[in-house]
């Protein structure tokens, strides 16, 4: 049985793979329907396509009895993790921690600052050719809470440093201390968000967390505070959104919503006080340098038996991580 790795990226575009392994392309193609490139029996090692639909995804694993490693390119597993099941024991599941920190937080700061400040009118007065200023409101002095302490939610806040905020507050799964402070577990989540002028979403999508952002968190929310969501857009209850939004009490930068895509005619698209970008947190210029680098060095770690990098479980096993 020979040891293929299935790439979403061509073998010949990624330095330093390491020899000993049969390399073959597979991104599902442009429709989700591109033939297999191998026998996914003999598959060892499957790369999960980047940026395609869940259904594109998963569509070999059914018919991988013996894949060893699922690597995502992705930092949430979400898309994956619902048909472990179907694999047999001992596969190890890892993302891409390390790959997605710099360009999400960089659009968690984009749209924080894009809509306290005002961009999208802005934009539009551009447009009706109209100079039209007024006060807004500043990041300066403003109470953060980050939702999802992992990697990610360390790397906004490494962005909010020079902004001059009043405090960050931070919220993980389970508490814990950091060299910046303590991270608060999730149920202490009820006393920080009164306190909260903007609410920085970047956690997993876990079972714990999808619909965590719900009609009682957002109420918990002061008046006039801004909810942003770099994390998945089912961690938010998109009808208790909405309700607060055409309230006018709460505004919303979504790189994430829930439907996504968001279809044309969804009442998400015209309430006001949101802005929205079609989850564009992970693909920019940052992403492939770095998703190649993870891949030669996680396939080196393959190949010579060594700890594999950002394990998140093992089927067949209960140990699991999480932000």
């Amino acid at each position: 049985m020979s040891a293929d790795v299935w790439l979403p990226i061509p073998p010949e575009e990624i330095d330093g793979l390491p020899e000993g392994l049969n390399y073959l392309f597979w991104d599902g193609g442009e429709d989700g329907r591109q033939e297999f490139p191998g026998d996914p029996a003999e598959c060892a090692v499957y790369v999960v396509p980047y940026m395609k639909r869940q259904p594109v995804k998963v569509r070999p694993l059914e018919r991988m009895p013996n894949l060893r490693l699922l690597q995502t390119l992705t930092a949430g597993v979400d898309d994956v993790s619902a048909r472990l099941s179907s694999l047999p024991s001992g596969v190890t599941l890892c993302n891409a921690r390390g790959v997605h920190e710099a360009s999400t937080a960089e659009l968690a700061l984009t749209l924080t600052l894009a809509s306290l400040r005002g961009v999208p009118q802005f934009v539009r007065a551009q447009q009706r050719e109209q100079w039209q200023g007024e006060f807004r409101p500043a990041l300066a002095d403003k109470n953060v809470l980050i939702v999802g302490y992992g990697s990610i939610g360390s790397a906004i806040e490494d962005r909010l440093v020079p902004f001059e905020v009043a405090r960050v507050a931070r919220v993980a799964r389970t508490g814990r201390t950091t060299e910046r402070g303590p991270v608060r577990p999730l149920t202490d989540l009820p006393a920080l968000l009164p306190e909260a002028d903007v609410v920085i979403l970047s956690t997993p999508l876990t079972e714990s967390t999808r619909g965590l952002v719900n009609a009682g968190f957002l109420g918990r929310m002061k008046d006039g505070a801004l909810l942003v969501n770099v994390a998945r857009g089912a961690v938010v209850d998109t009808k208790a959104l909405l309700a607060e939004l055409e309230s006018g009490r709460l505004t919303a930068a979504l790189d994430v919503t829930d439907p996504e895509p968001l279809p044309p005619g969804h009442p998400l698209w015209q309430a006001p006080g949101v802005l929205i970008s079609p989850h564009v947190g992970g693909p920019t210029s940052a992403f492939l340098p770095r998703a190649k680098r993870l891949l030669t060095d996680q396939l080196t770690r393959f190949v010579n038996q060594e700890p594999l990098r950002n394990v998140i479980l093992t089927t067949g096993s209960t140990a699991s991580t999480g932000a």
